[in-house]
């Protein structure tokens, strides 16, 4: 089985666990992203998710999310081999769960969260790799929800393996709204 449907396989797993267990409480988020690549090939990456987080305690979450990233390529021509190829944007689409922990006891306020999944590669010479983010944020009781993260997609970009050090990656700021079910 190819490592791509292991991981596929996992979190949907996960998510039928969560959803076949008495949790208190479900909510879902709706969120954008916008961030500064770590991979000099980008000049900037953007992206929309969901998010559904399933409260343990008032204190511990489950998220599960999904939704799309794209890096847009700062330059469009690498020399690849035997010539220069036009390097397209990186787009994928990300399925992840962790946890995330409030400092308060009420369930807002300063959080820290850690996220791993697949980053699903959509556009040209992109791929299947391991994905992971950990996060931190503020999250209101009236939903508001803003974090900072850093969010590793690992050499998702065939076209940039010609450098053994790619990885590709962001520093990204997240403003999210959430609802409870």
């Amino acid at each position: 089985m190819k490592k791509s449907t292991k991981l596929f396989a996992s979190a949907v797993a996960a998510v039928a666990i969560f959803f076949s267990t008495n949790v208190n409480a479900q909510k879902i988020g709706i969120g954008a992203n916008v961030g500064i690549p770590t991979d000099d090939a980008y000049s900037f990456a953007a992206g929309l998710d969901v998010r559904l987080q399933f409260d343990v305690t008032k204190q511990l979450s489950v998220p599960v999310a999904t939704g799309y990233t794209n890096f847009f390529a700062k330059d469009r021509t690498v020399n690849f081999g035997a010539g220069n190829v036009d390097l397209p944007d990186y787009g994928y689409i990300p399925v992840k769960t962790g946890l995330k922990y409030f400092l308060d006891p009420s369930g807002s306020g300063v959080y820290a969260m850690g996220e791993v999944g697949a980053a699903f590669g959509v556009t040209d010479h992109a791929k299947t790799t391991f994905l992971y983010a950990p996060t931190l944020g503020y999250s209101w009781s009236n939903g508001l929800d803003l974090g900072i993260k850093y969010e590793n997609a690992g050499k998702g970009d065939a076209l940039r393996l010609i450098d053994d050090k790619n990885r590709t990656g962001q520093i990204a700021l997240r403003i999210a709204y959430g609802f409870k079910l």
